[in-house]
Parts: structure tokens; C-alpha cells; sequence
């Protein structure tokens, strides 16, 4: 025991369990510590007979003497026969949806809400999440008290996005700006996945005991399935270069066709660093994406690509903006221009993502491997140990890359060629490899 300060606070340590560090001034007062590092200030008293706990709130939002005030008027409270957990309690259980979102709002934007791996949620993830709760939840259910939702009150706001009904105009920040909010059965499936993690959060709070949207039957809308053909990737191939020709649209032709040799995600080639580029391991070591920290391999055409660009190029980004400093930010714009009116008009990058795994598929590459190459959660957990790169995943990488860069440039691949390249390259430069699993 000691007496709870700011000096003291800041000095604990978290443990492998929870634990509490009671003051030794003010019976009853303590510092709750979450394995966590997670601190919160609580009160102990006994009501009717029962031992109770109050949680005052987190360290940081209160400070160890305000704590303190806030402890005795709660423990005069209990002496004159109130119970501050069961009013509070009590508090919860008449909360409105309304009041649950504001309150899962602020946890979200203070880091306080994980998403997956357990890391907090990012921000554009955030603002995605609160633009569907403002739009569609509260708008909808706002009114109801969290405790009297049931299924059927789920899969009737579940329908009512779908058909549109929370579909409305927003003014936004920007000059003359508006967003367009429309619904559907995509919007009306991620919301109602999003208020079933609200609702999670519900019960962690002692609101609710169940979770009432788990367990619904979501629509199916918009399986992204499709992937490009030989021609089409020919035809991309052409567009790509007479945009060159034309000195129209640079920059986002030279991401456009790294995303196509990568198979990486748009952002992640857009925000592309040099720091996150390591060429002599033909590898691009992400220090973000969305599946965290992660590791993609790349083929021969990609290496060949930076090695040139980080010559010519200044500053942070491998495709830089304006702005000094900057990821270049004129991609989605430049994007319309370059397919409008073309046969590959509505293409989306993620066609380019899926097509480039499927031609690993094609070429006989597992599921495993191909995960890694594209970073999904389960290629991670392998990669995640990986320092210097397996011969086979670099293989895949130059395979998969020499193909989709051979139909660009209107070419016939030959499968052992890339491999046969890269290994010239490396004796060129006077370095010894092992060939296994490589031809």
C-alpha cells in the first residue's frame, strides 16, 4: 500500500494478471492495472452485505487527486445507504443506442477499440466506422435503449439499408462538397457487422448479457471474383503505354502496372517508401498495411523498376506527390481518365490483385505461397518469421511478375527465363546462391 500520486501511477508495472494497488490514506481507494499497461482508478465498498467495486475511470483522463475527490464522494455516498455500482448499473441498462455509439466513438478515436491482430483500429478505418454510425445506426435504432434490441429489430434495420431508407445527402468539409450516402446490400452487411462488434462492446460494459446480431443471415452483394484474360491484360498493356506516349497520366501508369507485378494493394504502392524497399532481398517489408507489419516478395521486372526510380527519384515515396514530402494523391482522378471510354472502363486495382493470384494458381502455386506473395493474415503468420526470403517465394514472385509483364508488353512468357535471369544477375554481381528450388 501506497498513497496514490502521480509519481507512484506512472512507476507501476504491469503484471501477467490483473492487480490492484490500494492507497494507504483513503481506505477503499485503489489503482486497478491491466496486463495491458491499461490503468484505472476504482473504489471498494461493502452495500447490504455485498462487496462492491466503482470504477472511477482510466489514469490520463483522471488524475490521481482528482481520482481521490471523486473516491470520498462516492464512500460518503455509501454511507448515507446509497450504491454507486447498481445506480450506475442501472444507468447502463436505460442507455439509448444513441448514447452506446457516442460512447464507442470516443473509445475508437482514443485507440481503445482493437481490430484485428489486436492493434487499434487505424484511422481510416475509424472514420469509415463512425460514418456508418452517424448515417445509418443512429439515424435508424438511435431511440432504442441498448437492452430491449432483439433480432428481429436486426434484421429489420439490416433490410431498411438495403432498401434505401437511410439513404441521404451530407454536406462535407470540402468546398461545395457532398457524400452521397445510398445503402444496399454491401453497406446494410458491413453495418450491421459493425454493430454487432458495437454490441460486443455492450456486453463487455455489462449492459446486455447477448448479442442480438449474431447470427443473422447477411446478403451476398458484389463477390469480386472477376480477373483479367491474356487479351485484357494485352489491352491494359497498350493503354499503359500510349499514355506514356502521350505524357498523360505518368505516374499512376507506373503504379497501376506495379500494383499488376506485385499483386500488392492500392494503398500500399501508392504510400510505397524507400524505406519499406529492400532490393538486394527482392522484397518490399511493409512497415503498415492491413494486415500490420508485412513482407511481399517481388519479382525480377519489379526490382528492375525500383532500382531505376530510386535513382531519379528524391525525397520519402517511391511515387511521390506536389507537396513536398508527399505519397503522390492524384491517382483515383487520373485513374477515371485513363480506362473512361475504354474496354477496361470500371476495372478496379483489386481486379489487378485477384487476377495476379490467380495466375499464380495458374502457374501451380499453393494456397500458402500465394497468400504470403499477397500478404494475406494467413501468408503473414508465415512470413511474419521470415528474415531472408525463401527461395521459393522469391521464385513464385519472379514467376507470377515475369508473366503478367510479358502480356503487358504483348510478349510470350517463357517460364524459366525469369528465374534464369535473376540468377545471372546474382553471379553478375559476384554473389553465391543456392539454386534449390529454383528452375
Amino acid at each position: 500500500m501506497v498513497k496514490l500520486t502521480k509519481r507512484t501511477v506512472e512507476a507501476t508495472v504491469p503484471k501477467s494478471k490483473d492487480y490492484v494497488l490500494w492507497d494507504d490514506e483513503l481506505p477503499g481507494f485503489g489503482l486497478r492495472v491491466l496486463p495491458s499497461g491499461r490503468r484505472s482508478y476504482v473504489v471498494q465498498y461493502r452495500h447490504a452485505g455485498r462487496s462492491r467495486r466503482y470504477s472511477i475511470g482510466p489514469h490520463g483522463v483522471w488524475t490521481a487527486e482528482a481520482a481521490r475527490r471523486e473516491a470520498k464522494s462516492q464512500l460518503g455516498r455509501v454511507a448515507s445507504g446509497d450504491d454507486p455500482a447498481e445506480e450506475r448499473l442501472e444507468n447502463l441498462r436505460a442507455m439509448t443506442v444513441k448514447q452506446l455509439c457516442e460512447r464507442y466513438i470516443k473509445d475508437l478515436e482514443d485507440g481503445l477499440i482493437l481490430g484485428k491482430g489486436g492493434r487499434p483500429k487505424k484511422q481510416s478505418t475509424i472514420d469509415t466506422d463512425i460514418g456508418r454510425i452517424r448515417r445509418h445506426v443512429i439515424p435508424l435504432i438511435g431511440t432504442r435503449r441498448v437492452k430491449d434490441l432483439t433480432r428481429a429489430d436486426m434484421v429489420k434495420i439490416m433490410r431498411d439499408i438495403m432498401a434505401g431508407r437511410s439513404r441521404i445527402v451530407v454536406k462535407t468539409k470540402k468546398l461545395r462538397g457532398k457524400s452521397i450516402v445510398k445503402g444496399g446490400p454491401g453497406t446494410a452487411t458491413r453495418t450491421l457487422g459493425l454493430i454487432g462488434g458495437i454490441l460486443t462492446y455492450a456486453i463487455d460494459l455489462g449492459i446486455i448479457d447477448r448479442n442480438p446480431a449474431h447470427g443473422i443471415k447477411k446478403p451476398k452483394y458484389k463477390v469480386r471474383d472477376r480477373r483479367l484474360t491474356e487479351a485484357e491484360y494485352r489491352i491494359l498493356g497498350k493503354i499503359l503505354a500510349d499514355a506514356n506516349a502521350a505524357g498523360k497520366c505518368r505516374r499512376t501508369t507506373e503504379i497501376v502496372r506495379q500494383i499488376a507485378l506485385t499483386g500488392c494493394r492500392r494503398s500500399e504502392i501508392i504510400n510505397l517508401k524507400w524505406c519499406d524497399v529492400d532490393i538486394e532481398g527482392s522484397c518490399l517489408r511493409l512497415s503498415e498495411s492491413k494486415e500490420g507489419r508485412s513482407i511481399r516478395p517481388i519479382g525480377l521486372p519489379v526490382v528492375e523498376f525500383l532500382e531505376a526510380e530510386r535513382e531519379a527519384t528524391l525525397g520519402s515515396y517511391v511515387f511521390p506527390g506536389y507537396g513536398l514530402d508527399t505519397a503522390f494523391g492524384g491517382f483515383p482522378r487520373q485513374w477515371q481518365i485513363l480506362f473512361a471510354g475504354t474496354p477496361l472502363e470500371g476495372l478496379t486495382a483489386h481486379v489487378l490483385r485477384h487476377s495476379f493470384a490467380s495466375i499464380g494458381n495458374d502457374l501451380g502455386f499453393t494456397e500458402v505461397t500465394i497468400a504470403a506473395l499477397l500478404g494475406h493474415a494467413k501468408g503473414t503468420i508465415t512470413s511474419r518469421y521470415i528474415h531472408v526470403l525463401d527461395a521459393t517465394l522469391v521464385t513464385a514472385a519472379d514467376m507470377i511478375a515475369g508473366y503478367v509483364n510479358a502480356l503487358l508488353e504483348g510478349n510470350r512468357f517463357e517460364r524459366g527465363s525469369y528465374a534464369l535471369d535473376r540468377a545471372a544477375r546474382k553471379i553478375a554481381m559476384g554473389e553465391f546462391i543456392e539454386t534449390r528450388g529454383v528452375g
